[in-house]
């Protein structure tokens, strides 16, 4: 079975720490996995090298690797290397996802692509934008992620809810379509696969603990 086939209808957990907080340890980090493999989850997004090896030793689950940075002279913070693609090819990622805007950035989208390609992995393109989609499928990529819509261009808040709209118009390009970006509730993961997603990924809403005690402890707080 490919990749895609094992992921298409899942739901895939990212296991992403907030950064420095109690639980950013690569140890930790696995033991998210596990648990979201128990759970039920298809797939794993793991970000960082170290994370990535630790979990690649414990599941079998196809795993999207990414490297977040942040950069002098450029908003692109997802893989922005080709040094960093080497590197997740190397702990085992299957997919590997990138920034997929056209911004300002080190490295021109289509030679991550290739250079994903070259080491033999699955390209994800992190868009924010339908235009950001049609380019990344000329290069060559095999997923298209809503991840960035409302984070890129200033084209939305960041507050506001999942971009349903954009999920649909990525479907409508005929390309394996992953939901991501604020699908934090059961119904709304559900309504992106309505919507034509081929599969959703869920964060903050399964593994950020700071975060969910903050929805729940804002909302006691207000009432």
């Amino acid at each position: 079975m490919t990749v895609l086939n094992q992921l298409k209808g899942a739901l895939v957990v990212s296991c992403q720490p907030v950064d420095n907080g109690p639980m950013d340890a690569p140890s930790i980090v696995a033991a998210m996995a596990l648990a979201a493999e128990a759970g039920g989850a298809g797939g794993l997004r793991i970000e960082g090298t170290a994370n990535l090896k630790a979990v690649r030793t414990k599941t079998k689950l196809p795993i999207i690797g990414i490297v977040k940075r942040n950069l002098a002279g450029s908003e692109v913070r997802i893989t922005p290397y080709l040094k960093d693609v080497a590197d997740l090819a190397a702990m085992g990622a299957d997919i590997i996802a990138y920034d997929a805007t056209q911004r300002a950035r080190p490295v021109t989208t289509a030679d991550l692509v290739r250079a994903i390609k070259a080491q033999g992995k699955l390209a994800m393109a992190d868009c924010a934008t339908l235009g950001d989609a049609k380019t990344a499928l000329a290069e060559g990529a095999d997923i298209l992620g809503s991840t960035l819509s409302g984070y890129a261009y200033d084209i939305a808040p960041a507050g506001t809810g999942p971009d349903f709209t954009f999920v649909q118009s990525l479907s409508q390009l005929g390309a394996f379509v992953m939901a991501e970006g604020r699908f934090n509730a059961p119904e709304l993961a559900a309504q992106a696969m309505k919507a034509g997603a081929d599969c959703v990924t869920v964060g903050s809403a399964v593994t950020r603990v700071e975060h969910i005690t903050d929805w729940f402890a804002s909302a006691v707080k207000e009432a």
